[in-house]
């Protein structure tokens, strides 16, 4: 079934004329060019597609776009814009949270979720709202310690 699936992406009104049966994260890297969106297992196992969808993480591989008619959706292309991406990068960049980078994009929006529903998390808070996210290089522990100090040195923008 096609349609219109209207919806705001990254802050502009879009309408997407494909399937609604299609994948959000393939949607967002195919037709968007939005490849922050990492398309790792395709199964909602781990995390590097994470997309913020009114203002919920969810995993972009799990989301069918007919549920998106209606919604906004921001990717890692779109909240690298604020003040508070720049907090989290400036926070991951200073406690060597990233290697690789492939998990980065959907571990900062996990982070902005966690610090959206609670700016002063405590470590077990941060490590529950990273869990669906998986990352083979660092560890997770300097990726909880850059959500700590985001959340210090951030205090106000949350």
């Amino acid at each position: 079934m096609n349609g219109q699936i209207k919806f705001i992406l990254n802050g502009k009104d879009v309408v997407y004329a494909g399937s609604a049966a299609a994948r959000l994260l393939d949607v967002l890297r195919d037709e968007y060019g939005l490849t922050g969106v990492k398309c790792g297992c395709k199964e909602g196992e781990c995390g590097a597609c994470a997309v913020l969808l009114n203002g919920q993480l969810v995993n972009s591989c799990m989301v069918a776009m007919g549920f998106v008619d209606g919604s906004i959706v921001l990717t890692i292309e779109g909240y690298k814009e604020t003040a508070r991406f720049a907090a989290l990068d400036k926070a991951f960049a200073e406690t060597a949270a990233v290697q690789c980078g492939y998990c980065i994009p959907g571990m900062v929006l996990a982070a902005e979720a966690v610090l959206a529903e609670n700016p002063h998390p405590d470590e077990a808070t941060i490590r529950s709202g990273l869990s669906g996210n998986l990352c083979r290089c660092t560890g997770y522990n300097a990726i909880v310690k850059a959500v700590q100090a985001a959340a210090e040195e951030g205090a106000g923008l949350w």
